[in-house]
């Protein structure tokens, strides 16, 4: 049975920082993709951060200069930094793999990230 679970997030002060990780388990995901996912209420869930097989990232606009993805494959964990928070960060933040961004195959049940001005 394929897993994803996130850990980490929690409350913030606005310019601070927090991380977030994402265990996954099940399969091996080193072919995947992997990125976190974000849903504030009232609000369409966005990607915020992936990475793919290769090492390369994407970041939204949103976050970069801000954000860092990276991944252990041998842990099949993928970890998010997040720094400069902003009280527009918060939301549930969700991890995902899947070969292709706009439809990833796995998800996990999220983890809330709260941002305090």
């Amino acid at each position: 049975q394929v897993q994803l679970v996130e850990f980490g997030g929690g409350l913030a002060q606005a310019g601070g920082s927090l991380s977030v990780s994402c265990a996954a388990s099940g399969r091996t995901f080193i072919n995947y993709a992997m990125g976190w996912f974000r849903q504030a209420p009232g609000k369409e869930r966005e990607i915020v951060a992936a990475i793919y097989w290769t090492g390369s990232t994407y970041y939204a606009d949103s976050v970069k200069g801000r954000v860092t993805i990276y991944r252990d494959n041998a842990k099949n964990t993928v970890y998010l930094q997040m720094s400069s928070l902003k009280p527009e960060d918060t939301a549930v933040y969700y991890c995902a793999a899947g070969t292709k961004l706009s439809s990833m195959d796995y998800w996990g049940k999220g983890t809330q990230v709260t941002v305090s001005s």
